[in-house]
């Protein structure tokens, strides 16, 4: 009777195998064992090894959505300083984080000083997305317009935007750090232009609105530009003082060496100034 068992656990894992079913293979002994001590049904039990099946695709899904959409750095909502960042609305951002303006194919504008939150934000709803099953791709402005060129000089232009068009969300970050070129402006352009009432779009930028012709060099260009991204748009500002320099002006304060004082006793520096009561620092 062993002997039997034993062959039909070798055929079962193999037919298994064949079918694609390697959850089921990995736990279904297991499962059995646990079903036959719980009295439990046969189809109870085929529920069960089903939904751990099913579970496990759904998490290698997830997976591969999050590395295909290329995040500089994974950031989560549950990591953002709202406290110090009163100009985000915490309720919107979590209705955002369910991903139904994807649905809506709505965009999310980001604008506010470096250092704000801005990116993170972004990536934050953008992985939200990648749980939601939604296929995502971060790209630097800056990246993408090189992109969009080398792709345009090597003919290759067209299957670029054609992988661009597959996408539920683009992100477009950093639009604003450098004016692109009059053909890359066009070509950045024409992908927001593509993506309009198709793909939605989160987009973060340090400009106002009225300073995007340094960018985009033309006012018919970012007349066109915004018509397009601010319909149906979530505009979010992200006020306050950078992170990174808050994070840098703490470092100065706090004293390098135990026993060495307060820096109010030993004058306060001001980076890249000079310490009251001592000389320039180096």
């Amino acid at each position: 009777m062993k002997q039997l068992e034993s062959k039909s656990v070798v055929l079962l894992h193999h037919h298994l195998k064949a079918l694609r079913l390697p959850t089921i293979g990995a736990e279904c002994e297991k499962v059995a064992h646990q079903a036959a001590s719980d009295n439990v049904d046969h189809l109870s039990y085929l529920l069960q090894v089903s939904e751990l099946e099913l579970l496990e695709r759904e998490r290698k899904a997830a997976e591969r959505r999050l590395k295909a959409a290329r995040f500089p750095v994974l950031k989560s909502l549950e990591t953002f300083d709202f406290t110090t960042r009163a100009s985000v609305n915490k309720m919107l951002i979590a209705e955002l984080a369910r991903a139904e303006f994807i649905e809506r194919r709505e965009n999310v504008l980001f604008v506010g000083n470096p250092g704000t939150g801005k990116s993170h934000l972004a990536i934050a709803l953008a992985a939200a997305a990648c749980a939601k099953g939604y296929r995502v791709r971060f790209h630097r402005v800056t990246e993408l317009v090189t992109l969009l060129i080398e792709a345009r000089d090597e003919r290759g232009l067209l299957g670029l935007k054609a992988r661009l068009s597959k996408l539920d969300l683009l992100v477009l970050d950093e639009f604003g750090y450098v004016p692109a070129s009059k053909i890359g402006a066009e070509l950045l352009f024409d992908v927001i232009s593509t993506a309009y009432e198709r793909t939605s779009l989160i987009v973060t930028t340090n400009l106002p609105f009225d300073h995007w012709t340094e960018v985009l060099g033309s006012e018919r260009l970012t007349g066109a530009t915004l018509d397009r991204l601010t319909h149906r748009c979530q505009i979010i500002e992200t006020k306050g003082e950078s992170y990174r320099l808050r994070d840098a002006k703490a470092r100065v304060r706090k004293p390098s060496e135990p026993g060495e004082g307060t820096q109010k006793e030993r004058g306060t520096t001001e980076p890249g100034g000079a310490m009251e009561g001592g000389s320039r620092t180096r």
